[in-house]
């Protein structure tokens, strides 16, 4: 029986005569053919083995563009004898969802299942995501999803409870040089380029596959006697833009191994991951304000200037602008990786905190209260006060928490940089304080 909403089905073949970009030509015929991703692939990697005992699961493809997602769905489909239906989250919503699950339905009373392809699946909502559920229990659909973001917070739990999140991988220069000569083999010829040139040539690709073969393809048109240098290979093409969203996954991996790289002393990294950021068009105000937090969280008072050195920076870049304003920026990074680390003041402010939450309707006690009406003078506010400029060493040694709450320690300052003087501070008054209250 003939399905009465085919969504998906796969469009006629071109004639032979049509144009078919070299990406499609090369598209595998078989999961054997695919080249990379063997970490999912390989025999004891989680589809050989779903394969191998013909249970195929649901799962949802996590990884850059250009590294397989697609095709590996489709060839799934082939291998599992599933029919293989694709929409793309970016043009479908709730009417091509219902014919989709309509259609399934009618071939599942029929004896064939359905692999349903979903790309960009974390564009779909939560009330669209939700669709799914029913008809991922009952069998209707085998869904397959595949997203460049982190499914942790682009895709609902309860999608993710029954679907098995497999990460593909940036293709290797491995990978990609073997792309190349599957190119070469089905065009005729080699590429019209140096060993330096084809080198370059898979650095601009930066991991993506069909990237790749469009750049390939465009090579390939141009007419040269002799093979191109990299040069002449840069002069002709311009080199792909990195994989970088300011706003997605991509954007809080390099900031977190920028800070972590400050945090573990190592300037090179740093610079290396500030550039990375800079070079896919991050906002240099970002990474100041980022780099101002780095001081103050991770170095805090074993280096006081830390901080100044950064805001300095930051009003050197307001000042000059990019670019010349971005080596201010590089050298404060540089100051504050080399820096002595502490966290103290951080942790003892995330206690200090805790605390209030805790105890926040105690009053402060009250001979440190003011008391200017008689009534508050009467009620005992500011008797016994001590003033410490009187008190010998200029500290009286009294107890300033809430009269009801035992004294609590925060700031636990590193032997490390300036605040091995901090801590010999807080040992000093820490002992006159003993003394005093004994007193």
């Amino acid at each position: 029986m003939a399905d009465l909403f085919d969504t998906g089905t796969p469009a006629p073949p071109p004639a032979k005569s049509a144009p078919r970009p070299l990406a499609d030509r090369l598209r595998p015929q078989a999961l054997a053919e695919v080249i990379g991703q063997q970490q999912v692939l390989g025999p004891d990697a989680p589809l050989g083995v779903m394969l191998a005992s013909g249970s195929l699961g649901s799962i949802v493809f996590w990884g850059p563009p250009g590294v397989g997602k697609t095709t590996i769905a489709r060839l799934l489909a082939d291998a599992t004898d599933l029919h293989f239906v694709q929409i793309s989250a970016i043009f479908s919503g709730v009417p091509e969802l219902r014919k989709v699950f309509e259609a399934a339905r009618m071939r599942r009373a029929n004896g064939q299942g359905t692999l349903l392809f979903v790309d960009e699946i974390h564009r779909f909502n939560k009330a669209q995501q939700d669709s799914f559920l029913p008809h991922m229990e009952d069998g209707t659909i085998l869904l397959v999803g595949a997203t460049t973001e982190n499914p942790s917070f682009e895709l609902n739990a309860a999608v993710l409870s029954r679907a098995q999140v497999l990460v593909l991988e940036r293709l290797s220069e491995a990978d990609l040089e073997r792309l190349v000569q599957r190119a070469e083999q089905e065009l005729g010829r080699p590429l019209p380029l140096d060993e330096g040139a084809r080198a370059a040539l898979l650095e601009m690709a930066d991991g993506d596959g069909r990237a790749l073969l469009n750049l390939v393809e465009q090579v390939m048109s141009w007419r040269v006697a002799d093979p191109l240098d990299t040069a002449a290979l840069r002069t002709r093409l311009m080199k792909r833009a990195a994989q970088y969203d300011k706003s997605g996954d991509g954007h809080y991996n390099l900031i977190s191994a920028l800070h972590k790289s400050v945090r573990g002393s190592d300037p090179d990294a740093a610079l290396y991951w500030f550039a990375r950021m800079l070079e896919a068009g991050e906002d240099p105000r970002f990474l100041a304000r980022r780099i101002t937090r780095m001081a103050v969280e991770d170095i805090g008072l074993a280096d006081p200037q830390a901080q100044t050195h950064c805001l300095d920076a930051w009003n050197t870049y307001e000042r000059l602008g990019s670019p010349e304003g971005e080596l201010a920026l590089a050298q404060a990074l540089v100051y504050i990786a080399l820096a002595p680390k502490s966290n103290a003041v951080y942790v003892a402010y995330k206690a200090a905190r805790a605390a209030a939450k805790k105890t926040g309707s105690l009053r402060p006690p009250k001979h440190i209260l003011n008391a200017p009406t008689r009534l508050m003078k009467d009620q005992g506010y500011g008797a016994g006060y001590a003033y410490d400029h009187d008190a010998e060493d200029g500290f009286s040694g009294q107890d300033y928490f809430p009269e009801e709450m035992r004294r609590e320690t925060f700031y636990d300052p590193v032997d490390r940089g300036f605040e091995r003087d901090m801590r010999k501070r807080v040992d000093y008054f820490a002992k006159l304080r003993t003394q005093r209250q004994k007193t």
